[in-house]
C-alpha cells in the first residue's frame, strides 16, 4: 500500500505563505516548533483533505549568531503545485485584490498561475470550465510562471 503524504516547500516568510495560501483556500491543519532544530513545519491543506494531501511549509530559524537566514532560489526548478478550485475567477481576483501577481491569467476560465511569496509556482484549475470573461480574457502573462 501507498498513500500520499505532503510536498514540502521551504518559505522564508511563514506568515506570508500561510497568508497566501489561505487566500486560495487551504486551512493550517497543523504546526510544529523544533527548538532544538531551529526549525517551524506548518501543514496546509484543502478543506476536508488534511489526511490525504498536504503541503508542509518548511521555516528555518535564523541563525542564532545573528548572521544572515538562508535564501532559497530555484523555486521554478520544482515545478508548480496545483489545485482545483470552485470558481477560478473569484480565486484570481480574490489573490489579486490581496496584491498577488497573476502570472498567467485565466484567459480560457480553465487555468491561471500565480507565485507564492517565495517564488513557488502554484497552478490553479477550474473544476469544469468557465467561459472566458473580462478583463481575464484579454489580460497578458506577466513575468515567469
Amino acid at each position: 500500500m501507498i498513500k500520499y503524504l505532503h510536498t514540502m516547500i521551504r518559505v522564508s516568510d511563514p506568515q506570508a505563505t500561510v497568508d497566501f495560501f489561505k487566500l486560495i483556500g487551504l486551512e493550517e491543519t497543523r504546526r510544529f516548533d523544533n527548538e532544538a532544530g531551529r526549525f517551524t513545519l506548518i501543514f496546509l491543506a484543502a478543506p476536508g483533505q488534511g489526511d490525504v494531501a498536504e503541503v508542509e511549509l518548511t521555516y528555518n530559524w535564523p541563525p542564532e549568531d545573528g548572521s544572515a537566514p538562508e535564501q532559497y532560489s530555484g523555486g521554478r526548478n520544482f515545478g508548480h503545485l496545483a489545485y482545483r478550485v470552485d470558481d477560478i475567477y473569484a480565486t484570481c481576483q480574490r489573490l489579486m485584490d490581496a496584491g498577488v501577481t497573476i502570472n498567467r491569467p485565466p484567459r480560457d476560465g480553465h487555468m491561471a498561475f500565480v507565485r507564492s511569496p517565495d517564488g513557488i509556482s502554484v497552478e490553479l484549475l477550474q473544476d469544469g470550465h468557465l467561459p472566458p470573461q473580462e478583463p481575464w480574457a484579454s489580460m497578458p502573462n506577466t513575468g515567469a510562471w
